[in-house]
């Protein structure tokens, strides 16, 4: 089993850059299904999630080649409608490989997803939607059984704006005959990035990133080439790191409208922060500043995939923090391992923790407990006082290109042991 060995008191500082959105490249594989010819995508982390969804599209047939950055898919011949299980289960968003299969096949025969454990994520929102579609679906043993009936466009009222089943929605709506009307859907960036590959591919989507989406369908779809938006998310956590560090960052690309909720944040903390060409310059504060409150919500709000990062960004700083996590009920496992590194973190409710700042954290042993809640902790260990030990990275691997690699070109001293 892998781990990080981190030695804290280094500066993470110097210039970042980094591939595209993890976020955004997995529903945009799954809709290269959709076009029956070439998909050509480019800025793609080679990430273990993106190696699992590679797995799952060979698996139906398609031909799949990764080469520095650039995906090139050939779904020309799909030759199973039943995904692969042991592919499934290990990553929920694989999930989203359902509505373009329906908008492929006749017939579709999926698993229950798996993943990180930081709640319970239930699917009926993607069954709802995707079910208005005109598409039967029968479910045995946690087997998904997907049947066309009567395929054609129709109204999805979400009434959470949920970002898989938005994607599963628009995915599964591409071919239907007629119009399809998303009202309340989310508006996450990486939903205007989908729409984007999708038109490029010659569908006809509007309005991703508003609260209301309109799919034309469309009988055939054709060759595409894509580039991914950068990984807000991976940004926002080497920006923390930065900041947790006393360094001076330099981003070399960002889309400023994706950034602002966690910039937002930052500044609050203290960060000084400014966008020049492309990208950014974050500058450190010689204190961290407490936020009294750090709420998450779907976008355009404080995004849920930072608030662990962000709490260990809080636990350093010069007073109170009230967190209160609205997405996920189970998302602050990684407050035990940050604790054991001399945090001062106590649950209040099972979505509300309080966060008293102390003066530094304690190297130690640690064990990740989900993607964002390792990222947390690693954050930890930069800033921290001697030597931590992570174990079960591999939640960290999903999520971040050699996160090692990255860190050590801005001054961190982590090593990765096999």
């Amino acid at each position: 089993m892998s781990k990080y060995i981190v030695n804290g008191g280094n500066k993470i500082e110097g210039r970042l850059s980094i591939r595209g959105a993890k976020n955004s490249v997995l529903p945009i594989m799954a809709a290269s299904i959709l076009n029956e010819n070439i998909s050509i995508i480019h800025n793609v982390p080679y990430i273990s999630d993106v190696k699992f969804m590679i797995k799952i599209l060979e698996s139906v047939g398609c031909r799949v080649k990764y080469e520095d950055g650039t995906l090139t898919i050939d779904s020309t011949v799909i030759s199973s409608g039943e995904i692969d299980e042991k592919y499934v289960t290990k990553m929920r968003s694989s999930i989203i490989i359902m509505g373009a299969m329906i908008g492929r096949l006749d017939y579709v025969k999926i698993n229950h997803p798996g993943g990180c454990a930081i709640g319970a994520r239930p699917i009926d929102l993607h069954l709802k939607a995707i079910k208005q579609l005109g598409i039967e679906i029968k479910e045995e043993s946690g087997v998904l059984y997907c049947t066309k009936e009567d395929y054609k466009g129709s109204s999805i009222n979400f009434e959470y704006p949920s970002v898989g089943a938005t994607e599963n929605a628009m995915l599964a709506a591409v071919k239907a005959k007629g119009t399809t009307k998303i009202y309340n859907p989310a508006r996450e960036p990486e939903i205007e990035d989908l729409q984007d590959f999708l038109n490029s591919m010659g569908a006809k989507v509007t309005g991703a990133g508003t609260n209301y989406i309109e799919i034309e369908g469309v009988e055939k779809l054709g060759r595409a080439e894509h580039t991914v938006i950068p990984d807000r998310i991976a940004i926002g956590t080497y920006m923390m790191a930065s900041a947790m560090t006393s360094g001076t960052l330099e981003v070399d690309k960002v889309v400023i409208p994706h950034m602002e909720a966690i910039n937002d944040k930052l500044r609050m903390a203290g960060c000084e922060i400014e966008y020049i060409g492309d990208g950014l310059v974050l500058k450190s504060p010689k204190t961290i500043q407490a936020i009294d409150l750090v709420r998450t919500s779907p976008h355009p709000g404080f995004p849920t995939d930072m608030q662990a990062q962000m709490t260990a960004l809080m636990s350093i700083s010069n007073g109170t923090s009230l967190f209160y996590e609205t997405i996920f009920e189970n998302r602050f496992m990684h407050c035990e391992g940050l604790n054991k590194m001399g945090a001062n973190i106590k649950y209040i409710t099972e979505k509300i923790c309080m966060v008293k700042g102390v003066k530094e954290f304690m190297g130690t042993k640690v064990k990740s407990p989900d993607l964002r809640g390792g990222a947390s902790l690693i954050l930890a260990a930069l800033a921290a006082k001697g030597q931590s030990e992570i174990t079960d990275i591999y939640h960290v691997e999903r999520g971040y290109e050699s996160i090692e690699t990255v860190i050590k070109s801005l001054g961190g001293d982590i090593r990765k042991v096999d």
